[in-house]
């Protein structure tokens, strides 16, 4: 009597099992899900500092030329200082009537504003991102330092400057 088993050896399931691991880690390295995702924060960080210094020059548009034209609004300092509550508060000149709300670092910002003055009880906010204006030219200049993820190779601070 002859006798066939069918299956497979330890060996043949042992050398696919290999390959598998092989291409997953070779399409694992290659896909990088880190730098992935940094990229992706720093799109979003461009994205904001885009509508801050867009909302920026439209209240300057609208006021011809001035930026602060009552006391909730203060001048932009000369000096690179972060926008938050506690630092330089531009949310008093810019939120509800030129952005819907302030715009924060995906990382490392945060805003738990409720009202429209953000004095609340919890209230406070921190965008994670800087504003300075050239005195000589007057040019105003807002960086994004979290830009400088360390899952891309050689990425810095992203400045924009109008």
């Amino acid at each position: 009597m002859n006798t066939t088993h069918k299956g497979f050896t330890l060996i043949e399931i042992l050398v696919v099992m290999g390959m598998i691991t092989i291409l997953a880690s070779v399409v694992l390295v290659a896909v990088n899900p880190l730098r992935q995702f940094a990229q992706a924060r720093n799109s979003q960080r461009i994205s904001n500092v885009n509508a801050i210094l867009n909302a920026i020059g439209n209240r300057l548009a609208e006021n011809r030329g001035v930026f602060t034209n009552n006391e909730s609004c203060a001048d932009i300092p000369t000096d690179p200082t972060t926008i938050a509550r506690e630092s330089y508060n531009l949310r008093p000149c810019l939120v509800p009537l030129y952005l819907s709300e302030l715009p924060f670092d995906p990382k490392g910002g945060s805003n738990t504003c409720t009202t429209s003055l953000c004095t609340g009880p919890g209230e406070n906010y921190d965008t994670g991102y800087t504003i300075s204006q050239a005195s000589s030219t007057g040019r105003i200049t807002i960086c994004a330092p979290g830009a400088a993820e360390p899952a891309i190779e050689g990425s810095k601070e992203y400045c924009l400057t109008r």
